[in-house]
């Protein structure tokens, strides 16, 4: 099963690589054992596979010229499938795509490909472990260079190095335990039995120490989360609007504008940053404010950093509200500084604030460099070490560890043995080398039908 309908991979399938929107160049890609075939049938003169060669394509009913594109032949293994692969350089009309579909459409047992499919079959001929797959999908959805690099390098197989080193030393550890249930009568020297102990004790520590990343990698994909919080009327939409550039908030002098949680996602050098506008925290009577206030509240207890906005020419005890939430990871911003010749820095004791005007757009520029400097700080370190990306990822290895550490190899061998085989298949799991047919439908349909 893939998605919701049955696949035959045997098929031979094509589809558009590259967007199919008018553009200098579109590529359609064509995977399957047909491809010598197809190639005989569009006419196409290719002699050498992975040369690029200039040839003539016609439909194969008709025998219309279609174009002529840059064609690439790869042959199996040597494809990003594993399959025979034919790749198409078409000039980017919508014209000759569409015509070159049909010409595709009218040869026998072809058919386009569903979303993904071509993934899903170089995960399946072993060109790629899940690890690489899912890398591969961020590498596409990347937006900023720090994501690009992650996604590259988890491509590229950083982690499938690690999770595949881990397996085979809980396999190792296996085949010693199995070893002493089949010969039942030969006790393990003691010596062995203590170095093994040590073995699962060693990838007990490295996998809790892979644990110990502050979730940097998912949080590299999904955006470093930070939400701007305050009283209402302090200006929290007017910075969004700022920072942002552009008006992504509605702002009025009338309290209670923002009813619901407003996000915007930039580029911070180089890093993913989400930025919230949330409703402005006061004791309210209106059933939806208030619902836009425990919202925000909510926010304020996931974001990664509180942007907490006070107003300059307001009451220190009106703000309290807000003020409650300040901890180590806030940034305390005084707004309004435009409206008094001096801000009492004493509304917030002794913590550290910056003095903005977001009217006057004064102070703007440095509460964006303190917000990057913060997440710069955050993600210190970040290539030192292959990262978890998917919480799917770390909910196996938790499990996994769970096991390492209430294994006891001074009772039942056949259960530790047990034990260590589903411990082992946590680990299998996140890379595709056991059975996981129940998430390879979620995985691969997110791609879109090129890939």
């Amino acid at each position: 099963m893939f998605g919701n309908s049955k696949i035959n991979f045997n098929d031979t399938i094509y589809a558009p690589a590259s967007s199919p929107q008018k553009s200098g160049v579109i590529i359609i890609r064509v995977s399957g054992t047909k491809v010598p075939e197809v190639i005989s049938k569009l006419s196409c003169s290719i002699t050498t596979p992975r040369y690029a060669t200039l040839t003539n394509i016609y439909h194969p009913v008709t025998q219309q010229l279609i174009d002529q594109p840059i064609a690439i032949y790869y042959k199996s293994p040597h494809s990003f499938t594993g399959e025979d692969v034919l790749e198409l350089n078409l000039h980017g009309s919508r014209a000759i795509v569409k015509l070159t579909m049909n010409a595709l459409a009218s040869i026998d047992d072809l058919r386009i490909a569903e979303p993904g499919e071509f993934s899903m079959r170089s995960f399946m001929n072993g060109k790629m472990d899940l690890t690489q797959v899912e890398g591969l999908a961020d590498l596409i959805d990347a937006e900023t260079e720090a994501q690009h690099r992650q996604a590259f390098k988890q491509m590229s197989g950083s982690l499938k190095e690690v999770y595949y080193g881990w397996r085979q030393r809980l396999l190792k550890i296996i085949s010693l335990l199995e070893a002493n249930i089949d010969f039942p009568d030969e006790d393990i020297p003691l010596e062995t039995i203590d170095e093994t102990k040590q073995k699962i004790k060693t990838l007990s520590q490295n996998i809790d120490e892979h644990l110990k990343d502050k979730e940097k990698g998912q949080k590299l994909r999904d955006g470093l989360y930070v939400a701007i919080l305050g009283p209402t009327n302090v200006g929290k939409s007017s910075i969004i609007n700022r920072i942002a550039k552009k008006d992504v908030a509605i702002v009025s002098q009338i309290e209670g504008t923002t009813r619901d949680v407003i996000e915007i996602n930039l580029d911070i050098r180089g890093y993913p940053v989400a930025i919230a506008d949330t409703a402005g925290l006061r004791e309210s009577k209106d059933t939806l404010e208030n619902e836009g206030i425990k919202r925000s509240l909510e926010r304020a207890k996931d974001a990664d950093l509180k942007i907490i906005v006070v107003d300059a020419t307001q009451n220190h005890k009106k703000q309290q509200h807000a003020l409650d939430l300040i901890d180590e990871k806030t940034i305390i911003v005084i707004n309004k500084a435009d409206l008094v010749s001096k801000v009492i820095k004493d509304k917030i004791k002794d913590k550290q604030a910056l003095v903005i005007s977001a009217k006057e757009n004064k102070g703007i520029d440095n509460l964006i460099k303190t917000i990057a400097e913060y997440t710069e700080k955050f993600f210190e370190n970040l290539n030192a070490y292959p990262l978890i990306t998917r919480q799917r990822y770390r909910e196996n290895l938790l499990e996994c560890s769970k096991i390492l550490h209430h294994l006891n190899l001074d009772g039942d061998i056949v259960l530790a043995a047990e034990d260590m085989r589903v411990a082992a298949n946590h680990i299998g799991s996140i890379t595709g080398e056991i059975d996981v047919e129940s998430i390879l439908g979620e995985i691969f349909s997110n791609f879109c039908i090129g890939k």
